[in-house]
């Protein structure tokens, strides 16, 4: 499975990658579009090379922490409207605690190591650029 995709992300495509009859806890998380305020929806795009290298590392750390879980994560691309998956990560394992642990440990090294950039659209026409951390790069932007 491609971990970037410009199409609607399926949880039962991450969880046929993870799950077995030897994992009896799964966590899942989804990353939605939310309406900040004015946000009508985001537009990430990356390099896609990097960002595929950057997900496989931080897939291979998890597998190396919990040897028994097995992780998948889907991040999509393009304009993705309110309320849709821009991120999907599934992890399963022989006992919750892993799975859960693997689960936050990869949403946690995205949010602070892959390079996938955002820009929120807003209601005015304006758009607002967001870096990988979080920072507002630059604000109030008329996309011409």
């Amino acid at each position: 499975m491609n971990p970037l995709t410009r199409d609607p992300i399926t949880v039962e495509s991450l969880l046929r990658v993870v799950q077995s009859p030897e994992r009896g806890g799964t966590c899942v998380f989804l990353g939605t579009v939310r309406n900040d305020g004015d946000v009508t929806g985001i537009e990430y795009s990356a390099y896609d090379e990097m960002a595929v290298a950057e997900i496989t590392r931080m897939l291979d750390e998890a597998r190396e922490r919990w040897p028994e879980a097995r992780v998948a994560l889907q991040h999509r691309l393009g304009l993705i409207p309110l309320g849709e998956a821009s991120i999907a990560i599934a992890a399963a394992a022989p006992h919750r605690a892993d799975a859960f642990a693997a689960c936050r440990y990869v949403i946690e090294e995205v949010k602070r190591r892959l390079p996938i950039w955002k820009k929120e659209l807003h209601t005015d026409g304006t758009a607002t650029w967001v870096d990988p951390s979080g920072k507002t790069v630059a604000g109030g932007l008329r996309d011409r």
